[in-house]
């Protein structure tokens, strides 16, 4: 059985509806159950709890975004952008996870980072700082629960065309969605961390090739929109 768990947002009812159930069903041949939370209340992760209880996931894949437009530090608010992202809602996935999984002795985890992370990226610093996070606790993680007969990696893709991504066109950098997901699985035991795919993988090694001082010049920075407007969120 196959749970999907979504953010309280304004599509909600799309999105929990039999309809999209149905479909996603019939892509994966499972059953699916979609639970609908709002993850900025106190007990949310008691809630979801409750309804996991005594069930076999041996399977988590834990994808959080929001939609974060280049901006300088002193137009951001950090609570909001950090509020909205991994660091405070993630490792409370894991820890509700991971004692049915340990006590099967087997399990994976696969935590979506991104390629910013790779390097101190201007104008997506505290963005790429939240991935940094999500790298070093599922590779810390990994660490501590390898000899346990659980898999815990993190995948950093660069260019991936869905719909936060403003469904760009596909090309060797940008892969479609499906594209991605075959392609990273076969990296699923190349260790606690991978681009997921070849070309993601040569792209992050030109990046920290590249030196830092190039990559924050002025030419560098006035390639991004401009930073005047505002962070929008958007969950999936």
């Amino acid at each position: 059985m196959l749970f999907v768990i979504r953010p309280k947002i304004n599509n909600v009812e799309y999105i929990a509806d039999s309809t999209f159930s149905f479909f996603l069903g019939d892509t994966t041949g499972q059953r699916v159950k979609v639970i609908v939370t709002d993850f900025m209340k106190d007990n949310v992760f008691s809630e979801i709890e409750d309804q996991l209880r005594d069930l076999n996931i041996g399977v988590l894949g834990w994808i959080f975004f929001f939609i974060f437009l280049p901006k300088q530090m002193n137009s951001v608010n950090p609570y909001i952008c950090l509020k909205s992202d991994f660091i405070f809602l993630f490792p409370q996935m894991c820890k509700i996870i991971l004692p049915g999984m340990e006590n099967r002795e087997k399990g994976v985890i696969v935590n979506i980072s991104s390629g910013v992370a790779s390097i101190p990226f201007p104008l997506y610093t505290l963005y790429a700082a939240s991935k940094v996070f999500v790298e070093r606790f599922s590779q810390g993680l990994q660490a501590e629960y390898k000899d346990k007969g659980i898999i815990i990696q993190t995948v950093a893709p660069f260019g991936v065309s869905t719909r936060l991504a403003g469904y760009q066109s596909t090309n060797i950098v940008t892969l479609s969605p499906e594209d991605f997901v075959k392609s990273s699985l076969q990296y699923l035991r190349a260790g606690d961390k991978t681009h997921g795919s070849v070309c993601h993988i040569v792209l992050g090694w030109l990046l920290q090739s590249i030196p830092l001082k190039v990559l924050y010049s002025e030419i560098y920075i006035h390639i991004y929109p401009s930073p005047d407007r505002e962070v929008t969120s958007d969950r999936i």
